[in-house]
């Protein structure tokens, strides 16, 4: 029996990594499902891999204009929504003496206010029953020097996922997180630094990890389609760990 059936979902990033992996998941599960991307190329691949049924629509998950514009279209194309997965992320490192305000703005405009305003502008069209995950990251329970202003977005996305989860729950919606640890997708390194840089940040990543290994997509495309079922009816304002046991090190 599909999981999702009668379910109508919309992911944002959904065009690769995490997004695209639970996109394929949902309409495993019998979801209609709508993505979003920004790059045009991506989200068309991705569309003609999930199949034609399939929404995908561009969007910048940090433009508030663009947020409210997709919520409407995507709630006017369905009627409805069921499953909101906020999974677009901005995030590269910068020391913070270097750190510049529109680098900053990037990255909270995507991580932190884009979750906000995608959750309050998804709300009208969700049904009682509803779920709202959240992409956050294990950085944002520790230092990350390097990722400060992206480790600091995923902690106010934390937090936010706490107080809307009260805020919501009359109506029905719960409001969970996923924490993932290194994640082995297209985004991991792409970073303006030499590739010398990136590889031994693998390197670290994956000899630190008691898995001794990186997370796959399809790992958290599996958290995220137990949090948006109705076997995780009981589970309200949550952070579900997906590292590998990376955070008990941390």
């Amino acid at each position: 029996m599909q999981k999702l059936s009668g379910k109508t979902a919309l992911i944002t990033g959904g065009n690769s990594g995490i997004g695209l992996a639970t996109a394929k998941l949902f309409v495993e599960q019998g979801a209609r499902v709508a993505i979003t991307g920004r790059d045009p190329v991506s989200l068309e691949q991705a569309r003609q891999a999930l199949g034609e049924d399939v929404l995908a629509l561009r969007s910048d998950a940090g433009n508030v204009a663009e947020i409210a514009q997709l919520m409407n279209a995507v709630g006017e194309h369905f009627g409805h929504l069921d499953v909101l997965f906020i999974n677009a992320a901005a995030g590269s490192p910068a020391p913070m003496e270097f750190t510049t305000e529109a680098q900053f703005d990037a990255m909270s405009n995507t991580s932190f206010k884009g979750v906000f305003f995608a959750i309050q502008k998804a709300v009208p069209w969700m049904r009682p029953g509803g779920s709202i995950i959240v992409t956050t990251s294990i950085s944002n329970q520790v230092g990350a020097p390097n990722f400060s202003v992206y480790a600091a977005c995923k902690a106010a996305a934390r937090s936010l996922v706490q107080s809307a989860s009260l805020e919501l729950a009359h109506k029905g919606i719960r409001v969970n997180a996923i924490s993932p640890g290194p994640i082995d997708t297209p985004g991991f390194g792409r970073w303006d630094v030499p590739q010398e840089v990136v590889d031994a940040a693998r390197a670290d990543f994956t000899n630190r990890s008691p898995s001794k290994r990186f997370g796959t997509p399809r790992e958290i495309a599996d958290a995220a389609l137990y949090l948006a079922t109705d076997s995780s009816s009981y589970v309200v304002g949550a952070e579900l760990v997906v590292d590998g046991g990376m955070s008990l090190l941390l």
